[in-house]
């Protein structure tokens, strides 16, 4: 994996403000020409830089509007176990985000449902017909006053920069 410079830099920054840009209007944002460009963001995908391209969808607009953040803490925390878990939220199309963590729960989760009777059937599915969990601490958003997913490359150093 090559190390980013600074025009890599700059084409990562807008891509992550706005991916629906054109090549040739990316090109001149980041003053590079077209083909420059091009093989830049091909290589970039190609090396793992840019992972995903997508479009971020409102929930309140399509019927998705409570956040759960949940806490796991499983009885058996054994790697076998963790993956299980794992692969158990992976299959769960409403649980956004899945982060083991330390120290405290063993997991917590980003889930996105349309209700409480939605975020209820999921927990019961989820967590409480499965053996291994032991804790499940649940808190609902109220307001979200910050969502970003942007990374601030400016800020970041190191063998992969």
């Amino acid at each position: 994996m090559s190390s980013l410079d600074e025009l890599d830099r700059r084409i990562l920054q807008q891509l992550q403000i706005n991916n629906a840009l054109s090549n040739h209007d990316l090109a001149k944002l980041v003053h590079a020409s077209a083909p420059t460009c091009l093989r830049r963001v091909a290589r970039l995908v190609k090396e793992g830089y840019i992972e995903k391209q997508v479009a971020i969808l409102s929930a309140d607009k399509l019927g998705a509007g409570l956040t759960a953040i949940v806490e796991i803490t499983l009885d058996h925390q054994a790697t076998e176990h963790q993956l299980a878990f794992e692969t158990l939220v992976r299959s769960e199309s409403a649980v956004q985000q899945c982060y083991r963590v330390s120290p405290g729960p063993d997991f917590v989760l980003i889930i996105q449902v349309a209700d409480m009777a939605s975020y209820h059937a999921l927990a019961h599915r989820l967590f409480a017909s499965h053996a291994n969990v032991r804790n499940v601490r649940s808190f609902f958003s109220i307001h979200r006053s910050k969502f970003e997913t942007q990374i601030n490359l400016a800020s970041l150093s190191g063998p992969h920069s």
